[in-house]
């Protein structure tokens, strides 16, 4: 089993205190669900411990600043940030696709309905941009703070665009590789890449190390949204937590289906067809869809696209002058990333 990277350790401690400072004066019981999709409290508002995700995205950019600048505490509101931006896209989600758990968790909309819901995500987006008035008090001058602000904004643009990709693409079986790429790029690796840029832009004046880290984090994104897509069919069910051909049971229109929607031949291709047309895919259809792709030899093609963008993302540290400490952890994050097993 593939162990988390040391900096996933290292910084985690200091995010968490962040997010609870900017939420700490929020006393309504509508933060309480900000709060418990968070991961800080159960659903009567009693603390729990082991509830939270990995937080890649905040890390990612405490690492790069720490990288490039030294002392990355100067850069935790926009880390914070940038984990609240990605967690009001998750109770969205959550609300568009009815998934009634994450994290092992009922989620929000499953316990306060869809409408409360839509509040409780609306409230996280707006809290993301207030977190991001912090820097101030950490030194950042006017002109960084609204162009960490500008590119906080407009990575969060793209992310919709690609939740709007990704919702209409439910409703067709002509969708290509191409299309599918073009969408996690917006939907997944957008704020990755914001992530990487962020601690860049906030510790560095030299353009060429932002732009060199905004494509680490965009490959690294389009890398990590392809092996989710792995998992969520040929996944551990132990370490996943969820059953074989889970994703294909949902009908999700992930990598290893669309690539077998381009690429098998005409009678394959009519059988997946069919069965995702169908009203509910069965044991049968989930066994005859998994016979497809392991026929085009989906997953191999699969896991070898998630090297590629890993190894993409890697070629663009050699464009950076990194200590031997940073290097390792970001190489190391990387190869996270390309072989998870959750």
């Amino acid at each position: 089993m593939m162990k988390l990277p040391l900096a996933f350790e290292r910084y985690r401690t200091d995010i968490d205190a962040e997010l609870r400072t900017v939420l700490a004066e929020r006393d309504s019981p509508m933060y309480d669900m900000l709060r418990y999709h968070l991961g800080w409290i159960d659903e009567k508002g009693n603390a729990v411990q082991g509830a939270a995700g990995k937080a890649m995205r905040p890390i990612l950019c405490l690492l790069v600043h720490e990288t490039v600048a030294g002392d990355y505490r100067k850069a935790l509101p926009a880390a914070a940030a940038i984990e609240l931006v990605h967690n009001f896209s998750l109770i969205h989600d959550d609300i568009q696709d009815d998934d009634r758990e994450r994290h092992h968790r009922p989620t929000v909309w499953s316990i306060w309905g869809k409408p409360q819901a839509i509040n409780a995500g609306t409230a996280m987006r707006v809290m993301a941009s207030l977190a991001m008035l912090r820097l101030a008090g950490h030194g950042a001058p006017a002109e960084k703070l609204l162009q960490a602000q500008r590119l906080l904004d407009e990575s969060c643009l793209r992310l919709i665009e690609g939740q709007y990709l990704d919702i209409s693409f439910e409703s067709r079986l002509d969708v290509r590789v191409d299309d599918y790429l073009a969408m996690i790029e917006r939907k997944t690796a957008s704020l990755i890449a914001c992530s990487t840029e962020m601690g860049a832009l906030l510790g560095s004046e030299d353009q060429k190390i932002r732009h060199a880290f905004r494509e680490y984090g965009r490959n690294l994104g389009l890398a990590f949204q392809i092996r989710d897509d792995l998992l969520g069919i040929w996944g551990d069910p132990v370490r996943t937590g969820k059953p074989v051909g889970s994703d294909i049971r949902r009908k999700k229109k992930s990598f290893p289906v669309v690539y077998g929607l381009e690429y098998t031949k005409r009678e394959a291709n009519a059988a997946l067809k069919d069965i995702y047309c169908a009203e509910v895919i069965d044991d049968q259809g989930l066994s005859t869809a998994l016979d497809v792709l392991h026929d085009v030899r989906a997953e191999a093609y699969t896991q070898q696209m998630v090297e590629q963008y890993r190894d993409l993302a890697l070629a663009q540290l050699a464009n950076i002058n990194l200590s031997p400490w940073s290097r390792q952890n970001l190489e190391e994050t990387a190869d996270f990333v390309a072989g998870r097993e959750y």
